[in-house]
């Protein structure tokens, strides 16, 4: 796909893996639709790459639909979606005290990394499958961000591990039911990267767990999280599949 002049949204676009792709994406020549909470964040980074910003809570189809609109009347409708938007949180099953873990700390993982994801990809879906096709019938393309802790989810990430797999999961069916349409879904899993929640680590724990990657030993970039995602958006023949982004790293239990 062209992205000249082709209308983006990034969803979690303010910060981290998706402020690097909106930079990326504009930078290539797309109109960037920033999605985000952060709203202050955001609207600076719609300032920096020459887009456009919107408030989006990603569980609520109400805000969503509110994002959409107002990125649909700054860039027109958009032919990319790239959902980056997600939160993490760790606790065992048990606690040391012998309670259970609370229901609402796993379906709050749930509701926003697996359900929100979905919530966003449907209504932009919708959008997309109404457009002309472009070459190849194509008409869109989604790119969803899971993680490589839905194959090796350690010791407390039940609910983010099962959020990331839901996304996994979710990725051929969707493929298979957006085709008719020419709309493509892919996702990309990333391994240990280096965004502004390890930012907060020591830089001696920053290295140590750049060092338990075979190669390259080192965090992973925003940037090449990015270029993989426009890489997607360019190759029509990505479809239906999940990308591991890791370094051949395998975490583990701990």
């Amino acid at each position: 796909m062209n992205l000249q002049g082709t209308a983006a949204l990034v969803t979690g676009g303010a910060s981290g893996l998706g402020a690097e792709t909106a930079r990326q994406l504009a930078k290539a020549g797309a109109k960037v639709a920033v999605l985000d909470v952060n709203i202050e964040a955001g609207e600076a980074l719609a300032r920096e790459i020459g887009g456009v910003a919107a408030f989006c809570d990603i569980t609520s189809e109400s805000s969503v639909t509110e994002a959409l609109d107002k990125a649909r009347q700054a860039h027109g409708p958009a032919r990319i979606l790239i959902n980056c938007a997600g939160i993490g949180g760790a606790k065992r099953l048990v606690g040391k005290d012998g309670k259970a873990m609370p229901l609402e700390d796993f379906s709050r993982i749930v509701n926003v990394n697996l359900i929100g994801t979905f919530n966003a990809l449907r209504l932009a879906a919708a959008d997309m499958i109404a457009l002309d096709p472009l070459e190849d019938g194509e008409r869109g393309v989604i790119v969803c961000t899971s993680s490589v802790a839905a194959y090796d989810g350690q010791i407390g990430q039940a609910g983010y591990a099962a959020s990331k797999g839901g996304i996994v999961s979710l990725t051929l069916p969707l493929a298979r039911d957006l085709a008719q349409f020419g709309v493509r879904v892919m996702t990309i899993a990333p391994g240990l990267f280096l965004t502004p929640l390890l930012y907060k680590l020591p830089e001696e724990v920053q290295q140590s767990l750049g060092a338990s990657i075979p190669f390259p030993k080192r965090l992973g970039k925003a940037s090449e999280f990015a270029e993989l995602a426009l890489h997607i958006v360019n190759n029509k023949s990505l479809n239906g599949e999940v990308i591991r982004l890791d370094g051949a790293l395998r975490l583990p239990p701990r």
